[in-house]
């Protein structure tokens, strides 16, 4: 049987097989969120493999497409041990401009895709967590934002992630001695060199 365009798409996303379900299934052990916002997703659906409710956002028309075949996404959320239930939806367009309610989410996740921390950091709740990796330095901007506190680290192993909230003084350390401001990581759109890389960082929102 020949592939559709849906899961030809998910499996270039999907390279390493199952790595984005050991991932998310990993968070969902230590985070019990119910309502997602994965902005800058493109097709990576695995946060529905493990979530039962979660909102998808991306400017490309490939996401916009890939979303737009409910059944053929479904098919793929069944296939990889998601809920027959799970709810999704997605957001075409600048995550910058979403129109969602504040403080809806319990997960923020923000992989490989910008700034999202500060675009939409006010869609989550109040003790809700950010999932961020250090791309394009929105790791070190949350870090500066006082909204979040730095809560935890998601380490890769043999068998996949794990997330600690161990020793957590001795992550986001430069390795070179610098200034780190707003302004500086925005205009370089690059993350800061840690003298330990985590995959990802985990900040619970405070304010």
């Amino acid at each position: 049987m020949s592939q559709t365009k849906t899961q030809i798409l998910w499996e270039k996303q999907d390279q390493h097989k199952g790595d984005r379900l050991r991932l998310f299934q990993a968070i969902g052990e230590v985070i019990p969120a119910t309502k997602v916002l994965y902005a800058g997703s493109y097709v990576d659906v695995a946060p529905s493999f493990v979530f039962d409710d979660v909102t998808y956002a991306d400017m490309d028309k490939r996401a916009a497409k890939f979303f737009a075949d409910i059944d053929g996404v479904r098919q793929i959320i069944s296939e990889n041990g998601g809920s027959a239930d799970a709810q999704f939806q997605f957001k075409h367009g600048d995550y910058y401009d979403l129109e969602l309610a504040d403080q809806h989410f319990d997960l923020l996740i923000s992989l490989y895709a910008g700034f999202i921390s500060e675009a939409c950091g006010h869609f989550l709740r109040i003790g809700g967590t950010l999932l961020v990796n250090s791309s394009h330095g929105d790791a070190a901007l949350a870090a500066l934002d006082p909204r979040f506190r730095f809560a935890g680290v998601v380490e890769t192993n043999k068998d996949g992630y794990k997330v600690s909230r161990d020793n957590l003084d001795l992550y986001m350390v430069p390795k070179k001695p610098q200034t780190i401001t707003r302004e500086t990581l925005i205009a370089s759109g690059r993350g800061i060199a840690y003298t330990k890389s985590p995959f990802a960082y985990l900040f619970e929102r405070v304010q």
